[in-house]
């Protein structure tokens, strides 16, 4: 199974002990790297190529690294309630004339995510931290102000927005978030957000855009309850 070998030879030979053996730890190493990385990286999606390194670096076979993937997570659902998704990362061009259009989708820039798949009751009480949740709130205002404003926004427009509910553009001592234009960043590391410099009649100005985590699903569809519910109180009000 080393280098050069033919990939017929590993799948022929998966049902023998020692080749099961290898499999089975290049599928633990790969669990321990995720978890490791996604929570060393504060959530950030991991580039599909650093994962498949893991295998690629003594197996050249392309299918054996996707096998190896696939039953990383069968084994990540099913013992610790995670789902390891694949993101198609959108990629923006440095510069471009105007308002920019959907983002561009480039197939090969792909990247994974954890995402808990338990019920959200057990999920609030064993898992979710606490001390994150003014993250979450940040992260809630300023995604939904941008889906709102229908999925993109001059940067200059966000922050106005923002000023409503106190937070500043320039306020580096939030007492509850610190630097408000870092936390803004982490969410384009994130993949929430897709940040590109636009040129318009006055010059360059910085657009903000949901990107392909903040356009998933099941963002998505809590986003547009959250907003429903807010929207609901407001009126009862």
């Amino acid at each position: 199974m080393r280098c050069g070998t033919p990939a017929r030879e590993v799948f022929d030979g998966l049902s023998d002990p020692p080749v099961l053996q290898e499999k089975d730890k290049l599928v633990a190493e790969v669990m321990r790297y995720v978890l490791f990385k996604m929570h060393q990286n504060s959530d950030c999606p991991i580039k599909r190529e650093e994962v498949t390194g893991i295998v690629t670096k003594n197996y050249r076979q392309r299918a054996l690294a996707t096998l190896v993937i696939n039953e990383t997570k069968d084994r990540l659902a099913a013992t610790f309630g995670y789902e390891m998704r694949e993101l198609q990362r959108t990629r923006a061009p440095a510069t471009r004339s105007g308002r920019p259009s959907h983002p561009q989708l480039n197939v090969e820039a792909k990247s994974y995510v954890l995402v808990s798949t338990l019920d959200p009751e057990v999920y609030s009480k064993y898992v979710e931290d606490k001390g994150a949740a003014h993250l979450s709130g940040f992260a809630f205002a300023v995604i939904s102000t941008i889906h709102l404003a229908g999925v993109q926004m001059p940067e200059e427009d966000l922050w106005h927005q923002l000023k409503r509910v106190g937070l500043n553009e320039n306020d580096e001592t939030h007492p509850v978030l610190g630097n408000n234009k870092q936390k803004l960043e982490h969410l384009v590391q994130q993949r929430y957000l897709l940040k590109e410099k636009v040129a318009g009649p006055e010059g360059h100005f910085m657009m903000y855009e949901l990107a392909e985590r903040a356009l998933d699903e099941s963002i998505s569809a809590k986003i547009k309850h959250h907003i429903s519910q807010v929207v609901g109180a407001s009126l009862q009000k």
